[in-house]
Order: structure tokens, then C-alpha cells, then sequence
């Protein structure tokens, strides 16, 4: 092969090709079209990807760069060529988990395609990383060269695939024939199936700590749990989880519960199940949720207990309702909270990390016009896109071993609740769009009004323990950690190991990971930035959820009887946890 041509004219082809094929990719993306036109089987729900609806910047890149660029991928496809006509084994073997299996390797054709690949894959990141432009295109750039080569490896066509054709042929055409079946009842459920669904059911083998629903009306009902010790703490416990999943995920298996665990440590424990909206919730808002679920639940439980004030907790957007409601509530001047613990959740939106690119003027009035005044935002889409943040190990890593080598997911019960989806009430959907990921607006006080108040955090003046995980991609644990910086009660920030499920769902028996405190600053007395909170932080050992319970535990008052049944006069119990409203599929 000659290499010898004018370079100039090479590096302005390449950039040209890019361009295109960037912009290609951006179009694929912006909502338009099914999933089609991206890669993905037709059929499948599109992506809340808006944002890529609006006219693209020109891209431009630093000329050195390019140049540079050019010269190491001349030089590594010169040198993978000639490897390949010496002899196919020649080529190392690839790393990359996808194309790692023996199959892979014993194939010249595939071995030399996959290894073409990941060359490519390569040098299109680092044109992503030479574009010039803000923060904000940049990071766009980036997701949609990384989506555009996670759509296009070759393990994910048959045709390409040696691991899928090896198993064709042991098989006799049988993974094939099972693929087909997977690929039609995925299209007929409309999802990929990450694990075998039919082996789980809700409050058989998952959300199976006993309990009764005590409380409901059209948002959430309210379940009470039985209580594990012969004394309980006076002061109850809230547990308030993301409305845009199901609560369970704080329930999974009894070892694994979250729930059970704090009622295994004395806490009379509450928890809010939100109802899966349907179309006569289409026009529900913010302050609904806030108004007629949060400060509902809270009430309740005080009703029920007769303790003035109570524990709490929220889990992601959970946290960002909880914090909500108990500024509304301090507006009013009430302060039912003896203390509020934030799991992985957002009361500053200045470092959203990731899904900051979805989020822009254009975006949030498309919404807006959309559903502003009513409509649902369907769960599927919103889990779509969640996936495809991580869309090797959440889409196509399962698009190959469903459809291409007929392989049924072994069952688990965290991805079995990730597929279990919940819609969302247009009207809310575009209020916290735009007043928390677009306006960062909770944060600045008097600037939001929810429920006819001012909302002020400097107003919810209670001790808050305030969680965030180090590898989270949906709360970054910057913006986890940034709660720090506007709630004026006595803080403490733990910093846990994994991601944003993993790293909450963390019991101690499993004797798993690590999490982080730091008790060498000041009297809560919080930098800036957690990277410099993080600088005098101790590593322990294990789970957080021991420093929670001992901090808890700090909270809750003295100890008293056990309740011997669920509710009281006036809420009795209406069925058994976990209620009607968990099981609802949307």
C-alpha cells in the first residue's frame, strides 16, 4: 500500500468523512426516526433525545492535532495491513471483551475486521476529543461518535460475528431459529430483554418484606412495615424513592433490602409506592407531586404514629421531591423532620454530568409544547435512554446474545426491576426539566414557587446525611456532594464505592466495596468541591450503610413498644404490602 499522497489533502478527507458521518449520527439520534435508522431492530422505542433536533454547530478541529492524528492512524493501519497478509494470527489478539472469545481469534476474517474496528473506534474518539467548541458540543460529540461505534462494532452482526456463527453451526441452526423467537418477544414487549422476566414476580420473589398499605389516593400508596425487634424508635421512618421507577429496588431479596434492613434495626419504617400514571394522570404537576404525595406521606405517617416530627429519606429524584417538600413545609413554618438522609440525588444541577447534552433551551420548549399542558412521557423511553448511556453493557451487549446467539439472560432480580418501567405526567415531566436540570432554579432562594411558597433550602434547617457514589453516571458525585453547599443543618457527606444502583444497594453481610467520611474538616465546615473534601477523606472497608444506621439511630429518640398492628384508627390497613400500585405495568 502507498502512503506516500499529500497529507493535507488526506487530513482535510478525514475531517470532511468525520463531519458527515458525525452529523449522520446526530440526525440517527434526534428522535425522528425509529431505531431503526441508528442500528438498532425496528420496532424498538426512540430515545428522548431532543436535543440533537436543532441545527448542529460547525465542528472545527486544531490543524496540529489532526495532522497528528492522521499520521498514527496512517501508521496503524499500514502496520495492521501488513500484519494481515503475513498471516491472520500475526494480529493480537483483541482485549476488548466483545471480541475476546476464542472464536474471534481462530477466524482471520473476523479477527481482522474486529482488530479494523477498534482501530477506527480509536481514532474517531480522538477527532471527538480535537474538536473545538464549548464544553457542551464537545460532550455532545462525544456520545454520538460513542454511539455511532458502540451501533457498528462487528460483533453485533451476524455476518461478522464468528462466537455467533460458531454457535450456529454446533447448533445446527438452533441459536438461530431461539434468536428469532427472543427478537419477536422483545418487539412485542418493547425492550430488550436484559434478564429472564417470567422468573420474577413482584411480592413473591421480590419486595417480599412483610408489610400493609395503610394510606393511598391517586399518586402513592402508603406501605407500613412489620416491625423485626420487640422496641422500635419513637420517631418514625419515610422512605420517599424515585417516582420515575419502582420502590423495590429498596426491597429486592431479603438480603439484599434496604428496607428490611432498617427495620431490622428498630426504625418503624414507611415507605411511598407510587402509582404508575396512566392517562387520567396526564396532567399532573410538580406541585401535585409535592403537594398531594410528599407532604401527604409525611402527614400520614405523623397521624398514624403521633410522633411530631419523623425520619426521612430520599432516593435520587426522591431526594429532590423530599428536599422540596420540606422547604415548602418550612415556608409554612412547620418542621416535621427530625433529620433527611439524600441517596444519590440532585438539589444543585450544575454538574449533571452526561446528561447535560440532552438539555438546552431548544430541548426543554420542545418538551414543553410537547406535554407541558398534558400527556405522559412514556416509561420506555425515559429507560432507553438510561440505557444507552452505557449502551455496550445495557443495549447491544444483550442484542448479541438474545438475537444473534438465541441466549436467554440468566435471571436477576436488579435488572428484572431496571426493565420494570414507570411513566411520567407530561406537566412534570417539563416543569423539572426546565426548573432543575436546565435552570438550576431549586437552588436559588425565592426563585421557584411549589405549592404557592418560595422555595428556600436555607429554610430546611435539620441534620441531613447526604450519600453519593463515586462511579455514578446519572448523579456524578460532584452534584451528589453539591447538597452540602445549600442545606445549612449539621451535614455528613459519605462518598460510596460503584455506580448509582450498585453503590446504594450495598449491604454489610456481603462484605463488598468501600465508602468514604471525612472527619478532619472543621465542624461542618464543607469545601467548595468534593475533590477537596475527598483529599482528607479514610477509606473503610465494606458498606456504608453501618455509618447510616449509627447516624440515624443519633436521630431517633428513645425506644418504645412495638406497634402490634399496621395503621391506626383512622388509616387502616387496605391490603398487604406491597400493594396494588408496584405491580402496575406501564
Amino acid at each position: 500500500m502507498n502512503f506516500d499522497a499529500n497529507r493535507a489533502q488526506a487530513a482535510q478527507q478525514m475531517q470532511e468523512t468525520f463531519v458527515a458521518g458525525l452529523q449522520q449520527a446526530m440526525t440517527a439520534f434526534g428522535g425522528a426516526q425509529p431505531f431503526g435508522t441508528a442500528g438498532m431492530p425496528p420496532g424498538f422505542p426512540p430515545m428522548d433525545l431532543s436535543a440533537f433536533k436543532q441545527a448542529q454547530p460547525a465542528i472545527g478541529f486544531d490543524a496540529a492535532r489532526l495532522r497528528q492524528i492522521q499520521q498514527n492512524y496512517l501508521e496503524e493501519v499500514t502496520a495492521l495491513w501488513n500484519q494481515s497478509i503475513q498471516a491472520g494470527s500475526a494480529i493480537p489478539a483483541a482485549s476488548d471483551r466483545r471480541f475476546s472469545a476464542e472464536a474471534w481469534n481462530d477466524n482471520p476474517v473476523s479477527k481482522f475486521s474486529a482488530a479494523t474496528y477498534l482501530l477506527n473506534a480509536r481514532t474517531l474518539m480522538s477527532l471527538a476529543e480535537a474538536v473545538e467548541g464549548d464544553a457542551k458540543t464537545k460532550a455532545r460529540v462525544r456520545f454520538a461518535v460513542e454511539q455511532w461505534m458502540a451501533a457498528s462494532a462487528p460483533s453485533n452482526f451476524l455476518a461478522l460475528n464468528a462466537e455467533a456463527q460458531k454457535k450456529a453451526i454446533e447448533s445446527h441452526g438452533e441459536s438461530i431459529g431461539k434468536g428469532i423467537k427472543n427478537l419477536l418477544h422483545d418487539l412485542k414487549q418493547g425492550h430488550v430483554s436484559m434478564t429472564d422476566e417470567s422468573v420474577f414476580e413482584i411480592g413473591k420473589n421480590v419486595a417480599t418484606t412483610e408489610g400493609a398499605v395503610v394510606f393511598e389516593n391517586e399518586f402513592f400508596q402508603l406501605l407500613e412495615y412489620k416491625p423485626l425487634t420487640a422496641k422500635v424508635y419513637e420517631k418514625p421512618f419515610l422512605l420517599v424513592p424515585p417516582c420515575i421507577n419502582k420502590f423495590y429496588i429498596l426491597d429486592l431479596q431479603p438480603d439484599n433490602s434496604l428496607i428490611r434492613y432498617a427495620v431490622s434495626q428498630g426504625h418503624r419504617t414507611f415507605v411511598v409506592s407510587w402509582r404508575n400514571p396512566d392517562e387520567s394522570m396526564a396532567g399532573k404537576n410538580w406541585d401535585d407531586y409535592i403537594e398531594h404525595a410528599a407532604i401527604k406521606a409525611i402527614e400520614v405517617v405523623q397521624e398514624i404514629t403521633g410522633a411530631k416530627t419523623i425520619n426521612t429519606l430520599g432516593f435520587c429524584v426522591g431526594g429532590t421531591i423530599l428536599a422540596t417538600a420540606l422547604a415548602v413545609l418550612a415556608a409554612r413554618g412547620q418542621k416535621p423532620a427530625a433529620s433527611a438522609t439524600l441517596l444519590t440525588s440532585f438539589l444543585d444541577f450544575t454538574d449533571t454530568g452526561i446528561l447535560d447534552i440532552f438539555i438546552d433551551e431548544t430541548s426543554v420548549k420542545y418538551r414543553e409544547a410537547e406535554m407541558g399542558q398534558g400527556g405522559l412521557l412514556k416509561g420506555q423511553d425515559l429507560a432507553s435512554t438510561f440505557s444507552f448511556l452505557r449502551p455496550n453493557d445495557l443495549v447491544w451487549n444483550y442484542v448479541v446474545g438474545n438475537y444473534l446467539k438465541g441466549e436467554t439472560p440468566p435471571p436477576f432480580d436488579l435488572l428484572y426491576w431496571n426493565s420494570d418501567s414507570t411513566n411520567l405526567p407530561g406537566p412534570f415531566y417539563a416543569w423539572y426539566l426546565r426548573n432543575t436540570y436546565f435552570e438550576n432554579n431549586l437552588v436559588k432562594p425565592g426563585k421557584t414557587v411549589v405549592c404557592g411558597q418560595k422555595v428556600d433550602l436555607g429554610k430546611v434547617d435539620i441534620p441531613v446525611y447526604v450519600y453519593g457514589s463515586r462511579e455514578d453516571h446519572i448523579v456524578p458525585i460532584g452534584g451528589a456532594y453539591a447538597s452540602t453547599q445549600h442545606l445549612p443543618g449539621k451535614k455528613r457527606f459519605v462518598m460510596g464505592a460503584s455506580g448509582h444502583i450498585a453503590g446504594v444497594i450495598n449491604p454489610p453481610a456481603k462484605k463488598k466495596r468501600s465508602y468514604w467520611t471525612n472527619d478532619k474538616l472543621p465542624a461542618n465546615k464543607f469545601p467548595a468541591a468534593q475533590a477537596e473534601w475527598l483529599k482528607s477523606a479514610s477509606e473503610h472497608p465494606g458498606s456504608w450503610w453501618t455509618d447510616w444506621s449509627d447516624w440515624l439511630k443519633g436521630h431517633a429518640g428513645k425506644q418504645i413498644a412495638a406497634p402490634k398492628a399496621y395503621g391506626s384508627r383512622k388509616h387502616k390497613t387496605i391490603e398487604a404490602a406491597p400493594g396494588r400500585y408496584v405491580k402496575v405495568k406501564a
